[in-house]
């Protein structure tokens, strides 16, 4: 149940350890995650859809609802992408961040009223159906843990997209969170693209 900590609602307080789930855009809790973790020990949990079924409901033009699995697949270093908010906090004592690895179900209805890209189809809630990994990080060593083994000494982000499987501006996320955190530093430059190391 929600209780209110330091003049902020939270989503759970289990004796004095408070947990918040933000499902996206930790920038929204910047200012409430930096005051918490002053006084509070805070697990900020981000679910991330490894699985995802979209479900498009029927309408009055159709007579039953459709579900097709999406091509896209959410992984642990996922929580870069978000992380760039405040990425020195991980390395704050009472501050940790754990990512949870769902299936899940994106429930879309459709709304003539509404003009978007996906054809005036409005998703309207997503349905947790399991829950396939976890990973707790606590620290500035969790966090840099989450590089590839392969990754070589010297790296760049094309190097580090390329390991990920990812795209490469998920790895400029990276980058930025773990410089941030003084994990790797900056130690040549080749044209455009800067090569970092660990530190």
């Amino acid at each position: 149940m929600e209780e209110v900590v330091d003049g902020y609602v939270v989503d759970i307080l289990r004796g004095k350890l408070i947990i918040e789930i933000q499902t996206a855009n930790f920038a929204q809790i910047r200012k409430k995650m930096r005051k918490l973790v002053k006084r509070h020990r805070v697990r900020l949990v981000l679910p991330v859809a490894q699985d995802k079924w979209i479900v498009k409901l029927p309408d009055k033009k159709r007579g039953k609802a459709e579900r097709r699995k999406s091509p896209k697949h959410g992984s642990f270093e996922d929580v870069f992408t978000e992380l760039v908010s405040f990425p020195d906090l991980i390395t704050h004592k009472n501050f940790e961040v754990e990512v949870a690895l769902t299936q899940e179900e994106e429930i879309r209805r459709f709304d003539s009223r509404r003009r978007r890209r996906r054809g005036n189809w409005v998703t309207f809630e997503r349905r947790l159906l399991d829950v396939t990994a976890q990973l707790t990080i606590r620290s500035g060593s969790d966090l840099i843990g989450l590089l590839p083994p392969d990754l070589p000494d010297e790296f760049r982000t094309s190097e580090l997209a390329a390991s990920f499987g990812r795209p490469r501006a998920i790895a400029q996320q990276a980058a930025y969170c773990l410089r941030k955190c003084g994990l790797i530093k900056q130690v040549g430059k080749e044209g455009n693209a800067i090569v970092y190391t660990k530190v």
